[in-house]
């Protein structure tokens, strides 16, 4: 039997399980992620190799239907949304069907029932070949980018956004800084102010109460201090 792997992509977490119930009683389909706004959507999309797409249209950040026009070989796509309006945009877009909130079992059987056999399998992701150099994209204006993680030097929060500071320079983007602090592994980088995440390896000069990278001091938090002592002292010789 070919399965489908499949990704719901939605903010609702409520809509997001009852989808992951009605998928897990499928045998042909099988759950890989979940993601509750683009950006996981598309770090999963470039690590995982995702056939079917459950995407909801009125997400925070980009909607669905923009979030799937800037992928460049997206799998099928199934809508789901709780808006009439959108159907023809969604159909437009080629997708597979639309799923209009509450999702019944029976509606979603229909939906899933248009999967060609075998599915349309999406072209497995690959690294760069020159390269194992590990990254993350995220939203810059309308577009995806990707950010790797050895150029990072530092991130800024700022309200409702955060400010990477790379070696090229800086992208501004919507996200919030405890979604990032959980992404990036805690081997290279280091949350030291409730504003500021480091790259330990991009560290100048450091004092008990601040840190420079690239000319730009960074101050340790009151919170803080204890854990990025006890990361800073690991580093001496």
């Amino acid at each position: 039997m070919n399965r489908v792997n499949c990704l719901i992509v939605d903010d609702e977490p409520l809509a997001s399980n009852v989808l992951e119930k009605y998928i897990t009683k499928l045998d042909h389909l099988r759950l890989v992620g979940k993601a509750e706004n683009a950006v996981e959507a598309f770090n999963l999309l470039n690590t995982h190799n995702i056939d079917l797409m459950f995407l909801d249209i009125k997400m925070p950040q980009i909607t669905g239907i923009d979030f799937l026009k800037s992928l460049p070989n997206p799998p099928m796509v199934i809508f789901t949304t709780a808006y009439r309006d959108f159907a023809l945009d969604g159909f437009e877009m080629s997708a597979l069907d639309y799923l209009l909130k509450p999702i019944s079992f029976e509606r979603f059987l229909k939906a899933v029932s248009k999967i060609p056999n075998p599915p349309v399998h999406k072209q497995a992701p690959t690294e760069i070949s020159t390269s194992d150099r590990a990254y993350i994209f995220v939203r810059e204006d309308k577009r995806m980018k990707k950010v790797f993680l050895d150029d990072i030097l530092f991130i800024e929060s700022i309200k409702d956004y955060v400010k990477i500071i790379t070696k090229e320079g800086s992208i501004l983007t919507y996200l919030k800084m405890s979604y990032l602090e959980d992404q990036l592994p805690n081997r290279l980088f280091l949350r030291v102010h409730k504003s500021f995440i480091i790259n330990i390896h991009s560290i100048q000069t450091y004092s008990a109460s601040e840190i420079e990278i690239d000319g730009v001091i960074i101050p340790i938090g009151r919170h803080y201090k204890q854990a990025v002592h006890r990361v800073l002292n690991a580093l001496m010789l």
